[in-house]
């Protein structure tokens, strides 16, 4: 029997109701805030997933998400809060609020002009949702101050990075980025070879950052998001890893015992192995 929004949201009601589960009652705004970053993550992931050509992970994942979502709305319908419907009308409205090319009379020529409109009347929101104390103690508003500081380095840097270049702050070609790449490698040396102190540590860490920020850049100018990117590597890395170890094991030699040579050898086999066969965890 085909399911709706509405039997979701009723089960919801069920589990936190007295005669549901004892664990689902005792949730509160602060202990679901964990699983809710946990299933974004997921879901996350699952994108690349769907990429290429398992979308049936992301339908999952999308799914745990979205239980979240009507979960925070169960909640704060008992506390007096909001309900799920408040969330629904207050998205929708926002949407079609931010789409006067589609829903109004005005024009956008390209995704471009959409995103600096969405900017403007995003500003213009926040300053009629002011108050004259939130006026006194902030008098400026930042383009940024919608970028969240609790996001990951890498995705905050992307989100921040794009925002600028929205209203034009922006390298015009992606060469130019490449410039500040290396720019930022040679400084990077400079510390490294001068640091002595635990102040010259710093600027280390500093050059680092101003490194990934640079590389943040390039990735944006060509459509990468690059926390994907890195995730995409970071997972590629577990799986070579993997071989690599296997591979040893197989030999009967120990992970701690073998020599770098070793390591190199069955590296470069589940390489190999990866671009003759795809990306499927090479078996040794």
């Amino acid at each position: 029997m085909p399911t709706s929004f509405n039997d979701l949201v009723a089960l919801m009601a069920r589990l936190r109701s007295p005669e549901g589960c004892p664990w689902d009652r005792e949730q509160t705004y602060m202990s679901l805030a964990p699983m809710l970053l946990e299933e974004a993550y997921e879901a996350f992931e699952a994108v690349e997933e769907a990429r290429e050509g398992h979308p049936q992970e992301l339908r999952g994942e999308l799914g745990d998400l979205l239980f979240q979502v009507v979960f925070y709305a169960q909640v704060a319908g008992e506390r007096g809060d909001f309900t799920i419907d408040d969330v629904i009308e207050a998205i929708h409205s926002k949407m079609v609020r931010r789409h006067p090319h589609v829903f109004g009379d005005a024009t956008a020529r390209d995704s471009a002009e959409v995103l600096r409109n969405w900017e403007a009347i995003k500003a213009e929101e926040k300053r009629a949702a002011a108050t004259d104390d939130d006026a006194r103690r902030s008098p400026e508003e930042s383009l940024l101050d919608g970028v969240s500081s609790k996001a990951p380095a890498l995705m905050e840097a992307h989100q921040l990075a794009t925002k600028a270049a929205r209203v034009g702050f922006d390298w015009q070609h992606l060469e130019d980025i490449f410039d500040k790449l290396h720019e930022e490698i040679n400084e990077l040396r400079t510390a490294i070879k001068e640091r002595a102190s635990a102040d010259e540590a710093d600027e280390v860490r500093a050059e680092i950052g101003d490194l990934l920020f640079a590389v943040a850049n390039i990735a944006r100018h060509l459509g990468v998001e690059p926390e994907a990117a890195l995730k995409l590597t970071n997972r590629k890395f577990r799986r070579r890893f993997r071989h690599v170890e296997q591979g040893l094991a197989s030999r009967g030699r120990r992970l701690d015992a073998a020599t770098l040579d070793e390591m190199e050898t069955l590296w470069q086999e589940a390489k190999e192995a990866e671009r003759q066969h795809g990306a499927g965890a090479p078996q040794p």
